[in-house]
């Protein structure tokens, strides 16, 4: 337990002082959302059943900037090192990295969903699912992402190969993420999208530190 509070202390105390990081992912998605929305024009309405699944295709994308150099400061600086030579629980230290990671990415970027989902016109009995699915699918984005960035954390710029390898595994989470607000903003029970969600997130939660923490030794030995 100490483990990990100490490494959500650190990695805020490192979002705060490289805030302009943090701060990239969230400003993308909420420019390009009042671009969308200025764009549209006065015919923005007719867009309402694809504004959730461009929402989310939005939030995709900006959780892919965020995710792309999540180790590399660590890797850099030789903290990742040091934590692989003093024997502590990487699952531990990992869930706890990425936790603090989407509460200063993913966490806004589900708080200002109602609001990009207004902007886009998705009827207002779809923001509460919306909202809810991006809860349940930014963690689980944030999971797949961190796997992919462990994997080339050791190529400098690897953004693109982490793209490649991480976007097959996004596609489930953002189905089901957009299919959870078109059904809701449809009329029907999103029931059963929020609980694929909820399933996937669970599975990432589980595999997602160990298969971080395998990719992180095999990049700091090569």
């Amino acid at each position: 337990m100490n483990i990990a509070v100490a490494q959500v202390r650190r990695d805020f105390l490192v979002a705060f002082h490289a805030r302009a990081d943090a701060v990239h992912p969230v400003a993308f998605f909420a420019l390009t959302v009042v671009l969308f929305g200025l764009g549209m024009g006065p015919e923005r309405h007719a867009m309402g059943a694809l504004a959730p699944g461009m929402v989310w295709v939005l939030a995709l994308l900006a959780t892919m900037m965020a995710t792309e150099g999540l180790f590399r400061r660590d890797f850099e600086d030789g903290t990742l090192e040091q934590l692989l030579l003093h024997g502590r629980p990487l699952f531990v230290a990992v869930l706890a990295k990425l936790f603090a990671h989407w509460c200063v990415t993913g966490l806004i970027l589900t708080a200002l969903s109602p609001l990009a989902g207004l902007m886009l016109q998705v009827p207002p009995e779809g923001l509460p699912v919306l909202a809810a699915s991006l809860a349940l699918g930014t963690p689980a984005l944030t999971l797949i992402g961190a796997i992919a960035a462990a994997l080339t954390v050791g190529l400098g710029r690897g953004g693109v190969l982490a793209a490649v390898i991480a976007l097959p595994l996004f596609v489930p989470v953002l189905i089901f993420g957009a299919g959870a607000s078109l059904s809701a903003a449809s009329g029907a029970s999103p029931a059963g999208e929020l609980l694929m969600l909820g399933a996937l997130l669970a599975a990432a939660l589980t595999l997602a530190p160990f298969a971080v923490g395998l990719a992180l030794r095999v990049s700091q030995e090569y």
